[in-house]
């Protein structure tokens, strides 16, 4: 691993013990897209980073619905993965990459020490639970308050800024899954997007017009 990387990475990070410490005590791993990382019933080994990719954290019912509830990206970690170690429970959500991600993963009991020995180490957790707890509000907001065809328009933007791209190679019913309703619904508004040219289907694909944000938003 290249410190500059990890400099560039985590910018929030300068202690250079720190740094150094994870350079030392963290773990490369790498992961091609679709690999699930973690997912209910299973105990969390690490903190994940990631240095590379992106993550999508997801929901699961008992019945094995899903929900999602945001993405890590560069730089970033999960704040249920770190309750889930400090607490040496099971895990609750489901972990799945996005692309090909690498990950440094903190070893838990170094978790744990960093927690005491550096400053920057807990405000970057704090950090990390403050950011997704103002992210599963809104996810949260949205299953309550949204209709689906806003919430289905919101996934798309969300998907195009995290993917940097106006082609989106999904299925209908990934979308489905994500958003917790069923394939049918999703084709359905998809197909009013399609009609109003905001969007085009394609084969596993749905193609994005420029301003769909700004047509969304006006």
């Amino acid at each position: 691993m290249n410190l500059e990387v990890l400099k560039n990475t985590l910018p929030e990070i300068t202690d250079p013990s720190l740094l150094k410490a994870l350079m030392e005590e963290g773990n490369l791993h790498e992961f091609q897209p679709g690999k699930i990382i973690t997912e209910p019933g299973k105990f969390i080994k690490m903190v994940p980073i990631v240095l590379e990719g992106s993550i999508k954290i997801l929901r699961v019912d008992e019945d094995g619905k899903e929900l999602f509830l945001y993405y890590l990206e560069p730089g970033e970690t999960c704040a249920l993965s770190l309750t889930c170690c400090s607490a040496s429970r099971p895990s609750e959500i489901k972990a799945v990459t996005e692309e090909k991600t690498v990950l440094l993963g903190v070893p838990i009991h170094k978790h744990e020490e960093w927690m005491d020995q550096f400053k920057q180490w807990k405000d970057f957790v704090a950090m990390t639970y403050q950011k997704r707890f103002q992210e599963m509000l809104v996810a949260l907001d949205a299953v309550a308050f949204k209709r689906m065809d806003e919430r289905l328009m919101r996934y798309i933007i969300m998907k195009m800024k995290q993917q940097k791209t106006n082609e989106l190679h999904t299925t209908h019913q990934e979308v489905a899954n994500e958003l917790g309703t069923s394939r049918e619904v999703i084709s359905r508004l998809l197909k009013q997007l399609e009609k109003k040219k905001w969007i085009e289907l394609g084969r596993n694909v749905i193609y994005i017009r420029d301003d769909f944000e700004e047509l969304v938003s006006g």
